[in-house]
């Protein structure tokens, strides 16, 4: 099967449980307690406009949740296309007691890569847990490669992603974000994955318009 057809397969996957969880939800909610439009109404939001930022506020929840995980799920089906020996695994931590492991998403020889679709933490105890990391993976021998498609917004998640960058940095390690982080996996599998989300993306949203 050639990859865009398992990514498009993933995708219809993940938007079987994306639809079914939202409606799940929706069901739910016609049940909640809505006293607290009372506080919406003293504030200026109608019952009605209260009822659709609560929606939508669980819908988005939803949406952030799979979408994350679609895009890192095929990243790794770009990375195993290419190299079936790679895998996901745990090393211990060497250097303390919490965690006790640290995961690696995708082992491929001595490139230790992990996958994120986005990093919006501003959570300054993140880069003391980001730093541990990367020590224990150099440590074991391995590179610390960090891939993140999307940055943060807003300018404190920001500094820390700066951080996180220097930090990979010092310890030889590589770092790539926004469009560096496409540009990698498309050089390191030789796989376009922009690309084929955006075939994948167009041809949906005109079957939907059809």
């Amino acid at each position: 099967m050639a990859i865009k057809d398992k990514i498009k397969k993933l995708a219809d996957k993940y938007t079987k449980t994306l639809h079914s969880q939202i409606a799940q939800r929706k069901k739910e909610m016609k049940d909640d307690d809505t006293s607290h439009y009372l506080i919406y109404r003293v504030l200026g939001i109608s019952n009605e406009e209260g009822q659709l930022i609560d929606e939508y506020q669980n819908t988005g929840r939803f949406l952030y949740k799979y979408a994350g995980s679609f895009l890192e799920e095929a990243t790794t089906l770009c990375f195993t296309e290419v190299y079936p020996e790679g895998c996901k695994t745990k090393i211990p931590n060497t250097l303390g007691q919490k965690p006790k492991t640290f995961e690696i998403d995708f082992l491929n020889g001595t490139d230790a890569i992990e996958i994120k679709w986005r990093d919006a933490t501003t959570d300054g105890d993140h880069i003391t847990k980001e730093h541990t990391r990367v020590k224990v993976i150099t440590g074991a021998g391995f590179t610390p490669i960090r891939v993140m498609f999307y940055y943060p917004q807003r300018a404190q998640a920001i500094k820390i992603q700066e951080t996180l960058e220097t930090l990979y940095s010092g310890v030889n390690g590589e770092y790539y974000a926004g469009d560096y982080a496409w540009e990698f996996v498309k050089r390191y599998t030789g796989i376009d994955l922009k690309q084929v989300l955006e075939e994948i993306a167009y041809e949906r949203t005109a079957s939907n318009n059809d």
